[in-house]
């Protein structure tokens, strides 16, 4: 009995501290609020300036391995669609911005990329862990959240792209 107590209670702890959300978070469903952000280049935006096309938001940083890993197919996916079907940008959660600004110059990355070091968009996404991607859609809702790293430009997050958004990509 003891041994049955104890396991219903692990689990149930495990599965709080995995559903446990970040300060503000918004939910899938739900729609983002306005966040100003700054960009590597000292050039302010705003989430309405990308309203209007389905959105691809991926949260990172520069010390993170899988967020390294997968920043390349990102940068393949972002050069195929980027302005096109949706837009792709990149928030980076390091305290250091120099740090940052060097791994994006040093891998090329071409789309566009703010830096988060108050965690105010991390809070908002719910970014506990990253990588964190989230698809959002034209009008400002959260359709989706991926964590962990992913082959961005595969055919199966290419489908799963366009289901969440109801586009179809050309190949």
């Amino acid at each position: 009995m003891r041994g049955l107590i104890l396991m219903v209670f692990l689990v149930s702890a495990l599965s709080t501290s995995a559903s446990a959300g970040t300060p503000g978070e918004v939910k899938i469903g739900e729609y983002l609020r306005e966040a100003t952000l700054l960009g590597f280049n000292y050039k302010a935006k705003t989430l309405a300036d990308f309203k209007g096309k389905p959105l691809i938001i991926n949260v990172w940083a520069s010390w993170c391995g899988p967020c390294r890993a997968e920043m390349a197919s990102l940068e393949r996916l972002a050069q195929r669609y980027n302005g096109k079907a949706f837009n792709v940008i990149g928030v980076s959660t390091d305290d250091n911005g120099k740090a940052a600004a060097k791994f994006i110059r040093g891998t090329g990355i071409t789309f566009e990329n703010f830096l988060d070091n108050k965690l105010l968009l991390e809070n908002m996404l719910g970014a506990n862990t990253i990588p964190l991607t989230v698809l959002v859609s034209a009008d400002g809702r959260i359709l989706n959240k991926v964590r962990g790293a992913r082959e961005w430009d595969s055919e199966e997050i290419i489908k799963a792209i366009e289901d969440a958004f109801s586009i179809k990509l050309k190949k």
